[in-house]
């Protein structure tokens, strides 16, 4: 994010701290990518739109405690709707699902400059689902949503080192099954 762009959310921010209406602009700026973070996580409509709302509502309902941290608005965001989906997790008593999309994660091998025939493909999605929560989680959010390790450690509320670890970790265990070739610098 660029420091024009952080200005202008900081000015909607605070806009919204004082006119609850002024909240919709960022709604509007954020709904789908969180709604598409939620529904990997989720995999099913109308519970990813219910858990959606109730991520933005809160929000709305802690604008004025929100403080810039060094990470962006979204940011926040993105935590408050990871703690929605524990929540509903923890409700359900039941293992996380991932939907991963075959497009984001073609888009991962392209990144690996593999090329890999469907067999192959369908075998890492299964994998990839395997996976433990805390590991799809940090690939969500390092690969398909670009976030850098500090927005990571912020939404997932762990250390930036830890959240380096658990990209590291994810990413080793599948050079190992895939001899993946994917680059990453834990130094962003």
């Amino acid at each position: 994010m660029s420091e024009a762009e952080i200005q202008q959310e900081y000015a909607i921010l605070e806009r919204s701290k004082r006119n609850p209406r002024a909240f919709g602009e960022l709604y509007e700026r954020y709904f789908d990518r969180i709604f598409n973070f939620i529904y990997r996580q989720i995999d099913d409509e109308d519970v990813t739109a219910d858990l959606c709302s109730q991520t933005f509502l809160s929000a709305l309902r802690n604008v004025t405690r929100y403080e810039f941290r060094g990470v962006p608005f979204s940011a926040w965001l993105y935590r408050i709707a990871s703690n929605e989906v524990n929540k509903y997790y923890r409700k359900k008593k039941r293992d996380n699902v991932f939907s991963l999309e075959e497009v984001r994660v073609r888009e991962l091998i392209e990144q690996a400059h593999e090329s890999w025939d469907e067999e192959i493909l369908q075998k890492l999605l299964v994998y990839l689902k395997s996976l433990p929560t805390d590991m799809l989680q940090v690939l969500e959010l390092r690969f398909f949503e670009d976030k850098d390790f500090k927005e990571i450690a912020f939404i997932l509320d762990i250390t930036e080192s830890g959240a380096k670890m658990r990209t590291y970790r994810a990413l080793d265990r599948l050079r190992k099954n895939f001899n993946l070739r994917i680059k990453y610098d834990v130094k962003e």
